[in-house]
């Protein structure tokens, strides 16, 4: 990682504004963040430059071509942009996604070259060498041409900067290729150093009709020698006799107009002097070209590389001071702050600068007065993430809800997995409800909370055959249960999230005085009884006359293997997911021994799955019967510092749009919020000394949270919670709420 050591007047002040007593030497927050970590094992991350919840990202793009080993996005099921173990670069990406488990995005590849001109990228990729990445900026030294390679980014808007050696350089901007399944893009030239285009992206998760258009505008920063297009073309029987492009990647170097096609491209070539640097300045809109345009103008006009390059730095170093933690090892201190540049990727801005954006499932194109959203993995993200948004940028968790109850204004339904206002339906349940209620329950009420009801009922109440979000409505309504109709219909996953959405709406409900409702989603909420079976001990699919289903192997979806009633995970990783009753649960399985048997064998036989969200909360479970809080404060550290590593495998596996990262965040602090839409947190053992939260005065009457962990002298590894400490005032138990927790100032561990 660089240290860098040079700032701009108002950085430098940032700088000393913020450095905490902590802080080994200069060192900031952003300084422990490594972009690396979660860029192998399937952590799908990537190292590229971007601004917290950016629409841009420019990422090193390296997954395109089975060139000396590498792996290519299409010959696998392949979701990210970037593999650390990769070494065949072909482009920088333009706006990306961080952490998904489909394949979208990863477009509008710039390329430098040297040398003669090539538009095949098998044959202009290159390996490449001295790798840096830190939040805001991305290098590398492409080995075939010498070239260095430099990245940064504004908001929507990138700056590329390319060190030449002397001769011929080359330019390339590929727009056939990329990681969206999707295709076809327009192009053409606004002047010798200007062009504009648009292309088609879409198809996340292989839905077909969930497609939207990017539109750019590209400029460099000295005109070229020559300039032209490329396409390729369709293959030729009897005409190729006579026409020598057939099937090849033909060069436009006479025609100007603008060009289309599923394999287009453009091209500049320059004579270069030894270490002289071109810079390319990119914008983006998902609205119109004119709006990338002013996009480009307002975020960089007047503005160095360097000076960009610093303003995302600070940017960064100012969110992710909003935490700032004492003790620990070096090592935990990567893992927590690199935890927090990642969950602060996605949700992401989605209008321009002027304020407009592409309406929900629209041709419309409207208006925000504060910021639209975009990016809402939440059957991920509702677990934990905007919790965490809550308690660190509640204007923010604002927006987002505005946003989500804005969708509804617009398309008729909150969103499930939204991508660039296109639902994409991706995954289970209904999982904008437990968000939207959380956050009112924690205080955070500025929305239209009638019409957020309004939605929240429809999708409740409507038949299957009308409802988007819960298309098996009709037997979860009448059966109490989703019956298993078919192999992979995903049942029990199914209704489990449904018993959480409206566990969360009868509470919403009851505050909002409509106590009828309160009662029958409440009452459905208690029909995950209906698939606990005695003879396994888990949860069993159901057929539609009550029977169970057979043949039954809990253990059977492990590894993401297909697997009747259970979606991603096997009856293991969802027997305990009923967050919302858990004594509940305990009861239906014998009792309170039986129980936290039953859930401790989870762990000691391995059928954790540190890897995906189900059963992420499992841990703090153990704390909801007095006695047995310290299997939570042992197992929580020990799983911290056995998944989540400072290395580029250090995610144990997709980080869901921030959702593991943010487990990771909220665990090391000490505490968690492990039923989504109940606005209170499960306590365990805190992994640093000291975390100073700074809380935002416009919300919360506190300016901060000071989380004190007062050790015994005995190891890390045998500290446990003898007594907590709220506000001064000593706490029973290990639950505390969202509203006690923010007001008081304090939280004190006492550990023995």
């Amino acid at each position: 990682m660089k240290n860098l050591k040079t700032y701009s007047l108002c950085a430098a002040f940032a700088v000393c504004a913020l450095t905490p007593a902590w802080a080994d030497g200069n060192r900031e927050p952003v300084d422990y963040v490594n972009p690396f970590v979660g860029t192998t094992n399937y952590g799908t991350t990537n190292p590229g430059a971007l601004c917290p919840q950016g629409m841009m990202s420019v990422v090193p793009f390296n997954v395109m071509g089975s060139v000396n080993g590498n792996r290519d996005k299409d010959s696998r099921w392949w979701s990210t942009p970037y593999e650390h173990t990769n070494n065949f670069f072909t482009g920088y990406a333009h706006v990306n996604l961080s952490g998904v488990g489909c394949p979208e995005l990863g477009s509008l590849l710039l390329m430098p070259t040297s040398g003669k001109l090539e538009v095949d990228f098998l044959k202009y990729g290159s390996s490449y060498k001295d790798e840096e990445a830190t939040p805001g900026y991305y290098a590398n030294v492409l080995d075939k041409y010498g070239i260095r390679t430099e990245v940064t980014a504004t908001p929507r808007t990138a700056r590329e900067r390319f060190t030449f050696k002397a001769g011929q350089g080359n330019l390339l901007l590929n727009l056939g290729e990329g990681l969206t399944n999707e295709s076809g893009a327009t192009v053409r030239f606004v002047s010798e150093t200007e062009i504009e285009g648009s292309k088609l992206l879409g198809t996340f998760c292989y839905n077909p009709q969930a497609v939207f258009p990017i539109y750019f505008v590209m400029r460099v920063n000295k005109a070229p020698k020559t300039s032209g297009y490329w396409k390729q073309m369709r293959p030729m029987t009897v005409e190729a006799a006579w026409d020598s492009t057939a099937g090849t990647k033909k060069l436009y170097t006479q025609y100007r107009k603008e060009i289309s096609g599923d394999d287009i491209g453009v091209w500049f070539t320059y004579d270069m002097s030894e270490g002289e640097q071109l810079e390319v300045s990119l914008g983006v809109s998902f609205v119109s070209i004119e709006n990338a345009r002013e996009n480009l103008d307002r975020e960089q006009s007047g503005l160095s590389f360097e000076q960009i390059r610093q303003n995302a730095r600070k940017a960064w170093n100012d969110d992710l001071s909003r935490i700032l933690v004492e003790g620990g090892t070096e090592e935990q201190k990567h893992v927590f702050y690199t935890a927090l540049y990642h969950v602060l990727i996605h949700p992401n801005v989605l209008n321009d600068v002027n304020g407009q954006y592409p309406a929900m499932e629209s041709e419309k194109i409207l208006s925000t007065q504060g910021k639209r959203y975009t990016v809402f993995s939440l059957w991920d993200t509702y677990r934990n993430v905007h919790q965490l948004m809550t308690l660190l940028f509640p204007d923010r968790q604002l927006d987002m809800v505005r946003t989500m109850v804005d969708m509804y204004r617009e398309h008729g339904w909150l969103p499930k997995w939204e991508l660039y206002g296109r639902e994409t339906l991706t995954m289970e349940g209904d999982p904008a409800i437990p968000v939207i209620v959380d956050t009112w329950f924690k205080g955070l009420r500025d929305f239209d909370v009638e019409t957020a009801y309004e939605a929240m009922y429809k999708s409740a109440t409507l038949p299957g055959a009308e409802n988007l979000m819960r298309p098996d409505a009709d037997d979860y309504y009448s059966l109490g249960y989703v019956p298993i109709r078919a192999k992979n219909d995903n049942s029990v996953s199914h209704a489990l999230e449904y018993y959480i959405a409206d566990y969360a709406l009868s509470r919403f409900a009851d505050a909002l005085g409509k106590k009828d409702d309160a009662k029958l989603f409440y009452n459905r909420s208690l029909g995950y009884k209906n698939y606990y079976c005695k003879d396994f001990g888990t949860f069993r699919p159901k057929l539609p006359d009550g029977t169970f289903y057979s043949p039954f192997d809990p253990m059977q979806g492990a590894n993401f293997e297909e697997n009747p009633g259970f979606h991603e995970g096997n009856a293991w990783n969802y027997t305990f997911y009923v967050p919302h009753d858990v004594k509940g649960l305990a009861r239906l399985m014998g009792g309170r021994k039986a129980f936290i048997n039953k859930l401790q064998s989870v762990f000691d036989e391995g059928r954790y799955d540190p890897a995906n969200e189900p059963d992420i909360a499992y841990p703090y479970l153990f704390s909801y019967f007095p006695g047995e809080e310290w299997r939570t404060q042992k197992l929580v550290p020990q799983l911290v510092n056995t998944y989540f590593k400072n290395t580029p495998g250090g995610i144990p596996g997709n980080d869901d749009t921030g959702t593991m990262s943010a487990w990771a965040i909220f665990s090391m602090m000490g505490f968690y919020p492990d039923c989504p839409g109940v606005p209170e947190y499960t306590l365990t053992t805190p992994m640093f000394d000291k975390v100073v939260i700074k809380l935002d005065p416009r919300y919360y009457q506190e300016k901060e949270l000071v989380i004190t962990a007062h050790k015994s002298g005995q190891t890390d590894e045998t500290n446990r919670i003898g007594e907590v400490k709220l506000g001064g005032q000593k706490h029973k138990g290990v639950r505390v709420t969202h509203n006690e927790l923010v007001h008081a100032g304090t939280l004190d561990f006492y550990l023995k």
